[in-house]
């Protein structure tokens, strides 16, 4: 903790902001304080596809630091966003003197991965609305994101990016999921109203 309250530092960044572009080195860890960020990448024709939106209270961007290797991902604010910077001399100091510490890190990464598989596994195999349900209860992993609000800072199209859908079919799951009491829509976010049931919907067999 002492080497942490010398090393850490905070930075706040305003929503739209590219905190850090894909290809710059992966020089921290990050600790979302406040706000949501997404980590997203854009194909050489333009193409966006969201890979996560991460929520205030979670810690992201191990991968990378372990791997020593350039981001191959974007990090952007969706809203109003303060993050804590934990350098990586300091993140591969404590993987070393922490077994705790070293536990964290690989409950985050196979937590990550299983995320990741059960993504491509929703994308290839499930309607849009339950790939909706899916990416947003998703945001309620309790050992990734144990601090998500109810409601959601998204719009349409961060869903869309998130879930693999057109805004047009991103639109018609939020209704379905709506009329099941689900959730609400409003301006600019998502309220869940019903996050178990949601869960229930999101990975159930077709």
């Amino acid at each position: 903790m002492e080497r942490l309250r010398q090393n850490i530092f905070e930075k706040s960044f305003a929503s739209g902001t590219i905190i850090y572009p894909r290809g710059t080195p992966a020089d921290h860890w990050f600790g979302l304080i406040e706000g949501m960020i997404k980590v997203d990448t854009v194909s050489q024709d333009g193409r966006s596809t969201t890979f996560a939106g991460v929520p205030g209270g979670a810690w992201f961007g191990e991968g990378a630091v372990l791997k020593n290797e350039p981001r191959p991902y974007s990090i952007v604010a969706i809203r109003d966003s303060k993050l804590a910077f934990v350098p990586k001399q300091t993140f591969e100091w404590l993987l070393s003197q922490s077994t705790s510490f070293s536990r964290f890190v690989i409950d985050q990464l196979n937590w990550r991965c299983g995320y990741y598989v059960a993504l491509i596994e929703n994308r290839r195999l499930r309607e849009a609305s339950a790939r909706v349900a899916f990416c947003l209860s998703e945001l309620f992993n309790p050992q990734l994101y144990p601090s998500t609000e109810q409601a959601l800072p998204l719009s349409q199209e961060e869903i869309g990016r998130l879930s693999g859908l057109s805004r047009q079919n991103t639109n018609r799951a939020l209704r379905e999921l709506a009329d099941m009491k689900l959730l609400s829509v409003e301006y600019g976010s998502v309220v869940i109203l019903d996050l178990s049931r949601l869960r229930e919907f999101a990975h159930h067999e077709e």
